[in-house]
């Protein structure tokens, strides 16, 4: 009888097997319960304890090849915000970023428009002010005033005329800055934002970039860090949670947990394959030495 020897399998059978397994998580409802890191923790504890009318600067500096990492990440923050009666203030540091920007807020519209629970209004829960070239001199700028770059929202309606921004003059009217990141814009808010007027950052990144933002939690200069696909489940789950302890519903629409699923079936599949090919070579080795 012959033995079966999985060195003789065609790989191509094997790339299709890890093709289909990622894909599964992403048609069917598979997901897991994510163990929740301190770092990401850090940020939802903060913005959870925020007082209702508190106002959090939110800035969108990724572009599309980063949106299944960072997006989810803004419209969780946007959405733990609402459910709070944290207001928000979009703004971008990146041209790409500003149509993102209304992207997702668009998409959490939505999404509270079919839980039929909650409203959010432009100019009172959310503004959006657009895009500004020169990270370093906007940051400062807002905190001087933040009407000398902004006049207006990206409408072009003046600032003052827009009831959210009434009691809002710098960072001193701000209780948090997040800034959701695929390059290296978080340190500018660091160095211009939190070491010169003291307010305090959260970061959102790529899993690439979320190594160099450890040691800005350590040091304290940062509160929190959500890195990668990982990270934005983790938020991800923690929002839903809220969701369902306050609405009693479950949430359908979780991208960052189908895709962090996504690539856990992915990376079983891979484990599994190597220790397959492994019992099959040190079989192989076996039966050459009998």
């Amino acid at each position: 009888m012959a033995k079966f020897d999985i060195s003789n399998i065609d790989r191509r059978w094997i790339y299709i097997t890890i093709l289909l397994g990622a894909l599964l998580p992403l048609f069917v409802p598979i997901t897991f319960a994510p163990k929740i890191s301190p770092e990401v923790k850090a940020v939802y504890d903060y913005i959870d304890k925020l007082p209702p009318g508190s106002v959090i600067l939110l800035s969108f500096d990724y572009g599309p090849s980063t949106l299944p990492e960072t997006e989810p990440m803004a419209e969780d923050i946007m959405k733990h915000a609402f459910i709070n009666g944290v207001r928000v203030i979009g703004i971008s540091l990146t041209e790409e970023g500003a149509l993102l920007a209304l992207k997702a807020y668009s998409n959490v519209v939505k999404e509270f428009e079919n839980y039929g629970t909650i409203r959010v209004n432009y100019g009172y829960d959310f503004v959006f002010l657009g895009y500004k070239s020169g990270r370093q001199a906007v940051i400062l700028s807002i905190g001087e005033d933040i009407r000398k770059t902004f006049p207006t929202d990206y409408q072009g309606t003046n600032i003052d005329d827009i009831p959210m921004m009434f009691n809002v003059k710098n960072y001193k009217d701000i209780s948090l800055v997040v800034d959701i990141s695929s390059t290296n814009t978080p340190n500018d808010w660091i160095t211009y934002a939190y070491s010169r007027y003291k307010v305090p950052v959260a970061v959102g990144v790529t899993a690439v970039l979320a190594a160099n933002y450890y040691p800005f939690i350590q040091t304290g200069q940062i509160i929190g860090l959500i890195g990668g696909v990982k990270g934005a489940s983790e938020y991800e789950y923690l929002v839903n949670q809220k969701i369902q302890s306050n609405w009693g519903m479950k949430p359908k629409r979780i991208p960052a947990m189908r895709n962090m699923s996504a690539l856990t079936v992915a990376e079983l599949l891979i484990v599994l394959f190597i220790i397959l090919g492994n019992i099959g070579y040190f079989s192989q080795k076996g039966n050459k030495r009998r």
